[in-house]
């Protein structure tokens, strides 16, 4: 059965993480999407190792590029403007990510391209956005992050801001985004027969993730602190070590998954206090203790006989092949072009009738050029001259 999305077709503009994470997940939901890929300027995404066994694709772009076709064309030479305006009038979404006005210097800026094809959805995704004073400017996740002021507020009092394991601004405030933009414009292009440009900025959502300590501040004109909040490290909401170095997540915040708690670890006394005591501190310092009195996957033993909102820290391999990970079908084969499987992270989001498909593993970069070509009318002469030109090149 098809995916939700089937018939929509996204011609993908975007490189390294938050784009093509983004239109991933759409292909994951039955649209059909075309990489428009750079001939001599490779993604960073590809650069990295391991490679799968036999081709010249990472296990990373293999993962970000699943489900797609790609074409190769070089932007800066003139045959790629009425190429690229030609795809444009066979697909409904545009999804770009370079800084902005670079496309509108290439001719194919939303205001060239919607003049010819008004239902045209494009999206712009950047750092910090199409307008204001960072418009143009560099930057990563750990840039966007540090803006949003996120980053003022989280980590420890001693230490700092801390690093997290995978890119909030990029994925959580970029990619998902873009997709809910995208489908929103979808909706929208339903009932009026119109497209538009959407300007999502990473920095942006990353702001907008200031969910509670930023709704209070802006209130009472204070600024949150580090380990100063219900679920910064300021209560009992926290990570504790286990004897083996290992770590247990402790979100009992309800009177009754603190109950729980309490009898759990042998402390009932501790119930009345609430997992945000007058004396946090000290009671911290309580339960660090007693936490480290046994391994994580004796308290694992114990926490599985009360409701109590703990968990373990489980290391990557160890929550790829966890059980629950593995009846939810998180980790999937995926079909490689000319045979053989891979194994990636399926696609999250769940369908009673239009379940999600992963596509074949990421191919080569441009190894559908002449194919895409061809779909849109150029004859086998015409790639050739094309090929000669040094479009593809």
């Amino acid at each position: 059965m098809a995916g939700p999305l089937k018939g929509l077709k996204i011609l993908d503009f975007t490189t390294l993480l938050p784009g093509p994470y983004a239109t991933m997940l759409l292909a994951d939901l039955g649209a059909e999407v075309l990489r428009v890929v750079s001939p001599s300027r490779p993604d960073l995404t590809n650069l990295f190792p391991p490679f799968l066994p036999g081709r010249n694709i990472s296990a990373t772009a293999a993962y970000l590029w699943r489900g797609k076709r790609s074409i190769s064309l070089n932007l800066k030479n003139s045959a790629a403007v009425p190429v690229v305006k030609r795809l444009v009038g066979t697909y409904d979404i545009l999804i770009e990510q370079f800084r902005p006005g670079v496309m509108a210097k290439l001719g194919l800026g939303y205001e060239d391209l919607s003049q010819d094809h008004p239902a045209l959805i494009y999206c712009s995704l950047t750092g910090y956005g199409q307008t204001g004073p960072l418009a143009g400017r560099a930057g990563h996740d750990i840039n966007f992050l540090a803006r949003s002021g996120l980053m003022s507020y989280s980590g420890r009092k001693e230490s700092g801001p801390s690093l997290t394991g995978m890119q909030i601004a990029d994925v959580a405030a970029g990619s998902s985004n873009a997709v809910i933009g995208i489908l929103a414009a979808v909706i929208h292009r339903g009932r009026t027969g119109r497209g538009q440009h959407i300007d999502i900025a990473m920095t942006d959502g990353a702001f907008a993730f200031n969910a509670m300590a930023g709704a209070v501040a802006l209130v009472d004109g204070k600024e949150p602190q580090r380990e100063d909040g219900p679920v910064n490290g300021g209560s009992l909401y926290d990570f504790y070590e286990t004897q083996d170095g290992q770590y247990l997540s402790v979100g009992a915040i309800e009177p009754q998954f603190f109950g729980a708690f309490c009898r759990a670890v042998g402390c009932p006394e501790l119930s009345p206090g609430g997992f945000w005591p007058q004396n946090t501190e000290e009671t911290k310092m309580l339960v660090r203790k007693i936490i480290r009195t046994k391994t994580r996957d004796e308290w694992v033993e114990i926490f599985a006989d009360f409701d109590a909102c703990v968990e373990p820290v489980l290391s990557f391999q160890e929550a790829a092949n966890d059980p629950h990970t593995k009846a939810r079908g998180l980790v999937a084969d995926v079909d490689l072009a000319g045979g053989g499987t891979v194994r990636q992270i399926a696609c999250p989001i769940r369908f009673s009738r239009t379940p999600p498909a992963c596509g074949k593993a990421g191919e080569e970069p441009g190894a559908g050029t002449a194919a895409a070509l061809r779909e849109i009318g150029y004859p086998e002469e015409e790639i050739e001259a094309l090929r000669k030109g040094g479009l593809f090149d």
